[in-house]
């Protein structure tokens, strides 16, 4: 499989920053934890691979015009999008594997474009996703359908343009079956997406295979098809939950104890709730609640959907098999500015409002015992 390039262009945007949050320390809830040392220097084992995913990029209008503002000079695109999320450039682009989630349908060059209920987002977008660093995205969502097939395929045409993989939906019956394997260096990797609806829309008839509705056994079955094509690990990222609800719901933790028991499931990333949900170790494998939001300017801020979490695993090989040795979650933080910038709250400078996020943030992913199964987060 094709692996998009770290392009120099980010890393020469980003330069000041790139040696901060350089110390990994744990949350004080979790002192008597051992925390990892710095990722600059943690001496990882020779079979290892890192994989970062990030909450819902959630392109309301207000992230548009943010672009539309950060765009310069004569021969600048329309949108530059590259300053949003510029904070966790080095995050990302840091791992062997980054994975986002493609909440929005992308438009053509010159709009219409369009933000809740029904999304378009500049297609300027993807172009600024893999300047960040990101390999591939996710796109089953309940939006993924807000401008019919022709935005979706669209949408998928821009991804590939950008060097940005993707799952979750597709334009035919072919990409649909075909598993998404990803390159992570050490392994290779499937990524698989699902959604739990489409906000009333429906697939386009005689094409089930268009987006990924949430099924269990749908689920399995592409893990099992992943593994037969070549994938040594397999990574399930789930839109579902419930919206600005902080506790995973029953159906959550029900269906995570399900593929989690399955032997070609290996980790799974939730989206969709725009809020920061737990992250839980079930047997030997991890959940990923919700990510929150990566990007997102609500018409109505709450605080809590202004706050994310980048979750971010190290995976080593244990006999025939790869398991999690490392967890940990960045907490994140969308600045309403102006300018509105996305924050990596462990490579930044304290402020009140950044405390006060770091502190709810621990509170909520540490709720289910993640930090006494060995989760910790990097600290400044």
């Amino acid at each position: 499989m094709r692996r998009p390039s770290r392009r120099p262009a980010a890393i020469a945007f980003l330069g000041a920053t790139l040696l901060a949050g350089a110390c990994t320390t744990a949350p004080a809830d979790q002192k008597p934890l051992a925390a990892p040392a710095p990722e600059s220097t943690q001496a990882a084992p020779a079979e290892s691979f890192s994989v970062v995913a990030t909450g819902d990029v959630l392109v309301h209008p207000a992230l548009s015009e943010q672009a539309a503002t950060d765009a310069e000079g004569p021969e600048a695109a329309e949108f530059d999008f590259r300053p949003l999320f510029s904070g966790i450039s080095p995050l990302v682009s840091r791992a062997n594997l980054a994975l986002c989630h493609l909440e929005v349908p992308l438009a053509e060059d010159g709009g219409p474009y369009s933000g809740y209920p029904q999304f378009n987002a500049p297609p300027e977008l993807a172009g600024a996703l893999a300047d960040t660093g990101y390999d591939g995205c996710s796109t089953a969502s309940n939006h993924v359908l807000d401008q019919g097939e022709e935005g979706l395929a669209r949408t998928l045409d821009v991804l590939d343009e950008a060097g940005i993989e993707h799952t979750g939906s597709a334009r035919d019956q072919e990409e649909a079956e075909t598993p998404l394997i990803l390159d992570a260096g050490a392994a290779k990797v499937g990524h698989l997406s699902y959604t739990f609806g489409y906000n009333g829309f429906t697939e386009p008839a005689g094409k089930p295979w268009t987006a990924n509705e949430l099924d269990a056994d749908a689920v399995v079955a592409e893990a099992e098809a992943a593994r037969a094509a070549g994938a040594e690990v397999v990574i399930a990222s789930l839109h579902w939950g419930e919206e600005y609800g902080h506790e995973p719901t029953e159906e959550q933790r029900q269906l995570a104890e399900r593929l989690l028991g399955e032997d070609s499931i290996d980790l799974i990333i939730g989206h969709h709730a725009h809020v920061v949900q737990p992250i839980e170790r079930i047997g030997e494998k991890w959940v990923a609640y919700g990510l929150g939001n990566s990007v997102a300017r609500h018409e109505e801020p709450r605080g809590v959907s202004e706050e994310g979490i980048a979750a971010r695993f190290r995976f080593t090989r244990d006999g025939e098999r790869w398991v999690v040795d490392s967890a940990e979650y960045v907490p994140t933080l969308v600045e309403l500015g102006p300018p509105i910038r996305l924050v990596d709250l462990t490579a930044s400078e304290s402020t009140e409002r950044r405390e006060e996020a770091l502190e709810r943030i621990d509170e909520i992913v540490l709720s289910r015992g993640g930090g006494q199964d060995g989760l910790t987060r990097p600290g400044r």
